[in-house]
């Protein structure tokens, strides 16, 4: 039984960015065997955890996976952070499932909300492990979607989304 051969949206070397779990690079697109069905993938390698992920092409648009954005889009998003800074929920386990959301939702205005977010919750009080953890995963994915949109380096990204956010 063979799958839909469906056009894929992706192309080998094009960088793309996977809610969550940060910016990758689509190294291939093979099809394999899947209970009896051959299914179309994306092998995708994520630099920030070095780790590869197969997509199946046909849930990869459900899952959130996207292309970088223009550079305008990346723009607009990291002068969004220097914005008026809306207060969060106290309670951090309301704060954490907010911000957990946005990231799924995987817009880079979404990510960038998080890290104006957490960001300046970090100056009022520390936080605790698990909301840092997702403060610097969305950090990264900003700083290196950004960087690929605009064609600069991180380091100079990550300057600019600093100045931005004091």
């Amino acid at each position: 039984m063979i799958a839909s051969n469906k056009e894929t949206k992706f192309t080998t070397g094009e960088h793309v960015v996977y809610p969550l779990q940060g910016v990758g690079i689509v190294k291939k697109i093979e099809e394999r065997d899947f209970r009896g069905v051959e299914t179309l993938y994306y092998v995708i390698y994520l630099d920030i955890s070095d780790m590869t992920v197969m997509i199946p092409v046909e849930k990869a648009e459900g899952m959130g996976i996207r292309g970088i954005v223009e550079p305008e889009e990346a723009n607009k998003a990291i002068n969004s952070i220097s914005k008026d800074y809306k207060p969060i929920p106290v309670d951090w386990k309301a704060r954490y499932q907010m911000n957990v959301d946005l990231l799924k939702e995987g817009s880079i205005g979404s990510i960038a909300q998080v890290v104006q977010t957490l960001y300046h919750r970090s100056k009022v009080k520390e936080l605790p492990v698990q909301e840092r953890r997702l403060y610097e995963s969305a950090l990264t994915i900003l700083i290196d979607e950004a960087s690929y949109s605009l064609d600069k380096e991180k380091s100079d990204i990550e300057l600019l989304i600093f100045s931005k956010l004091e």
